[in-house]
């Protein structure tokens, strides 16, 4: 491989807690230690130059497999809204996903951090140490009258996302449907408002990538932070419910916020399948899109490594040279794949939290 390929990449979004929290039967893994099973363990990021990202609380439903669902093969789909979840379980996850960040750092020895600054991203990236953001992915362990997130943040919550794919007392996720826009039901509660209010006051990352079109909107009218879906792709290319139309595209460029392209084949192709044989070709084209709509100021990856079927050549977190190599060859300069890989999430997050 190239040297000139072996660009650090900091990731928006990834499920790597769940699966090792609550790995499938007979895929049990240790993060320190290379797998066949899962997309992210230490030896392989650090082979792949993976930097460090967004690391996902994802609460599973109660009952069942902890799987975040994938949908069909092919053809059209729309899968049922799941469930609400019981609040005090919801809560006890979200404690026992976050201990397993905590106790991965704690294991370390400096070679992965939790982090709570730009500041202390940077001086992972320089010490070649992971640098994980705390990330809660639907906000069902956040009671109304917000006292676990002020908690929470003083535990290192950096980013949420007020839904997953369901509905909870801040608002409504966008149920997984092809074809389909986001435009799916209500906005906000009055909860979600005051969420909303709370985040900017903590300078929380807010992301948008499951909340439906109203809630959106909801947001936009009422964040003054930079507009960011951690891992999203484009609605004009793959009319998933799950991705931004061209309005949404414009809202978040016009905030100076983000979009981190999402590698799940079923968010990428044309015909809404999750069909593994998916070119890398396809998500440059989502790239070249949101680059064009958005300017290549903000514009990232979020990946969905281990909560997601990824295309073939991607495979896991070791194939993101072979992402990296693909844009070049579309005629990406070092300068603008540097900005993709890495350094667009850190300006992002510099507006949203500060220094």
């Amino acid at each position: 491989m190239s040297n000139e390929l072996k660009i650090p990449v900091f990731d928006g979004h990834n499920d790597t807690l769940l699966s090792i929290y609550r790995p499938k039967a007979g895929e049990e893994r240790d993060f320190f230690a290379q797998s066949e099973y899962g997309h992210i363990d230490l030896p392989r990021a650090r082979a792949a130059g993976f930097a460090g990202g967004f690391f996902a609380v994802y609460v599973p439903a109660q009952h069942g497999s902890a799987s975040l669902g994938k949908p069909p093969e092919s053809g059209p789909y729309e899968a049922p809204l799941p469930e609400p979840l019981d609040a005090d379980y919801a809560l006890r996850f979200t404690m026992g996903m976050a201990a397993t960040l905590f106790r991965i750092e704690a294991e370390s020895q400096g070679q992965f951090r939790v982090t709570r600054d730009v500041a202390a991203i940077e001086q992972a990236m320089a010490d070649d140490a992971i640098a994980a953001i705390l990330h809660i992915e639907g906000a069902e362990a956040i009671d109304a009258k917000l006292d676990h997130l002020y908690v929470l943040y003083q535990a290192g919550l950096r980013s949420i996302g007020p839904v997953w794919s369901r509905s909870n007392i801040f608002g409504h996720g966008v149920p997984f449907a092809y074809p389909r826009t986001p435009d799916t039901g209500p906005g906000l509660t009055d909860a979600g408002k005051a969420l909303v209010r709370a985040c900017n006051e903590l300078r929380i990352l807010i992301d948008l990538s499951h909340l439906n079109e109203a809630g959106f909107w909801d947001v936009a009218a009422l964040s003054k932070a930079p507009l960011v879906a951690t891992h999203s792709n484009v609605h004009a290319l793959s009319q998933v419910s799950r991705n931004l139309t061209d309005k949404q595209l414009d809202a978040i460029r016009d905030s100076d916020g983000m979009v981190g392209l999402n590698f799940a084949v079923s968010f990428l192709r044309e015909d809404g399948r999750s069909d593994k044989d998916t070119p890398l070709d396809v998500m440059v084209a989502h790239i070249d899109y949101l680059v064009e709509r958005l300017g290549i100021e903000r514009v990232g990856f979020g990946s969905d490594f281990d909560g997601a079927t990824m295309p073939q050549e991607i495979g896991d977190v070791a194939g993101l040279p072979r992402l990296l190599a693909a844009l070049r060859n579309r005629g990406y300069d070092e300068s603008a794949l540097r900005k993709l890989a890495y350094e667009n999430w850190l300006a992002v997050l510099r507006r949203t939290w500060g220094e």
